[in-house]
């Protein structure tokens, strides 16, 4: 009887260690910002030396994966005075759970620093405003807002 309680009790903790063993394997999967983090290649392209702030109609929004490797983004096209330009708002993940929504045929004004992407003039968007409300994306330096603790 004893043998049997044992037994029992031994496959019990085998099934316990293998289903907690399962559980812990997407944490070993997870890989970040998907490249739009700090320290990425994507965040070096970010020069606070080269912000501008420009005006215009929002023509076009969608998804882009401006790097090999990266999870997309979400990405407007911004006409202007005296251009079209492409402007990168942050990572799908991160644009698409916030409440403001940026929507074509919106009248926006960008904070941004000028970078070249697929050889097109772009701007990486620090600052979004539309109408009385601000988009924060980054702060002065270039930091995302959703890099949260690794400031």
């Amino acid at each position: 009887m004893l043998a049997k309680r044992t037994l029992v009790l031994t496959v019990v903790l085998l099934i316990l260690l293998s289903a907690s063993l399962v559980f812990a394997q997407p944490m070993r999967m997870w890989k970040g910002s998907g490249g739009w983090g700090m320290g990425s290649k994507y965040q070096g392209m970010y020069d606070p030396k080269t912000v501008e702030s420009l005006s215009g109609e929002v023509i076009n929004v969608d998804k882009i994966t401006p790097m090999k490797g990266m999870h997309y983004g979400i990405h407007i096209q911004l006409k202007t005075e005296k251009e079209t330009l492409s402007v990168h708002l942050g990572p799908g993940w991160y644009i698409e759970r916030l409440d403001a929504k940026i929507e074509k045929g919106d009248k926006i004004e960008v904070k941004g620093a000028r970078a070249t992407m697929m050889g097109q003039p772009s701007i990486i968007a620090s600052e979004i405003k539309k109408g009385d409300n601000v988009l924060k994306l980054r702060d002065e330096n270039g930091i995302p807002v959703w890099a949260g603790w690794r400031r």
